[in-house]
């Protein structure tokens, strides 16, 4: 684009910057974690009246509070309460939803050592009772996000008890899994998901 200004002269802005602006408007939301684009999922969902799902408080026991000041209170002290479960929950369409939310720096697969076996027990419970149970993957190098049902969890964790592999192989959760795209709202949009495999919609 040229601007041609009143004395006759001629400004070219230079390419290489117009470049660098349209990069980082691309770009500019790309270092949210996986638990802030979540959250701001199910706030979008929440605002549309589409699904109440929430980020579980991890429980915890205060033992001792500092106070400085009337007005601030320090923790000095505190205890987790008990072992959380899963990430999420909550209710879409009638059906509860119970999920895991997980990111990794590897490239090739994804290791179990992200999970516990309370949250696995936890999962087959929830499975068991015919909720909705998943896990959201996240590739951070490739910034790529996968909805994973819980039962293909279950199946290499049961593996690894018993002496193998201790890992989901990223080409595993590409053939069973769902891709998820990045978008602007919802970030990340797995009712969509949800909606193809449990409602056929």
């Amino acid at each position: 684009m040229t601007i041609r200004y009143p004395n006759g002269q001629a400004f070219v802005p230079p390419q290489k910057k117009l470049t660098t602006d349209i990069k980082k408007l691309t770009y500019s939301n790309r270092g949210m974690t996986l638990e802030e684009d979540i959250n701001a999922s199910n706030q979008y969902y929440l605002v549309q009246g589409l699904a109440v799902i929430h980020k579980k408080p991890t429980p915890v026991q205060i033992v001792s509070v500092d106070y400085p000041k009337r007005s601030a209170a320090v923790i000095k002290e505190a205890y987790f309460k008990q072992q959380s479960t899963t990430d999420y929950n909550g209710v879409y369409r009638g059906k509860y939803v119970d999920f895991e939310a997980k990111e990794t720096q590897n490239k090739t697969s994804f290791p179990l050592h992200n999970f516990h076996e309370h949250q696995i027990n936890h999962m087959k419970a929830v499975y068991k009772q015919n909720g909705i149970c998943f896990i959201l993957l996240r590739f951070s190098i490739t910034d790529e996000v996968f909805f994973l049902e819980a039962q293909h969890l279950f199946s290499y964790w049961d593996e690894q008890l018993k002496g193998g592999r201790k890992s989901i192989p990223k080409k595993y959760i590409e053939e069973r899994g769902y891709p998820i795209s990045i978008s602007l709202n919802p970030r990340i949009d797995y009712l969509k998901v949800i909606d193809c495999i449990y409602f056929n919609l």
